[in-house]
């Protein structure tokens, strides 16, 4: 015979409700890993990519692809081996490739800031984290 607290747990996961607001935000410091590269997409968008390595506290360092739809001027001015602050949300995103549908997972910046401004980096993080409860 089954455990039925074993079913009732089963079924409740089976059927638990999606939350009515989710929340996804990442705050990610890293150096700029390579010169970013800005990108015109058929629709005309802007989109500047760039990757973010992270270095680990308890492992190896770790790279996250970052893109910034339609960015300031002021993107310009971000380059290799600049220590900055990404403020945005991860993305997973389908495409074709030839026969294959391929899938990248990335971070869409709302905004990339140099650690050396620290008052804008303190006002870009704390707008992020002031939406979590603004609703």
């Amino acid at each position: 015979m089954s455990d039925p607290r074993r079913s009732a747990v089963s079924n409740r996961s089976r059927s638990a409700p999606a939350p009515e607001v989710g929340t996804n935000l990442v705050v990610l410091r890293g150096v700029v890993a390579r010169p970013p590269e800005l990108r015109v997409l058929a629709s005309g968008v802007e989109a500047l990519h760039l990757d973010v390595v992270v270095a680990g506290i308890d492992g190896p360092s770790e790279t996250a692809p970052v893109v910034w739809s339609d960015p300031p001027a002021r993107a310009e001015r971000l380059d290799e081996g600049l220590d900055v602050v990404v403020v945005g949300r991860v993305r997973r995103r389908f495409f074709r490739v030839g026969a294959t549908t391929a899938t990248r997972t990335e971070v869409c910046a709302d905004t990339v800031v140099p650690v050396s401004a620290a008052a804008t980096v303190r006002a870009a993080v704390g707008a992020a984290i002031g939406s979590l409860t603004d609703r």
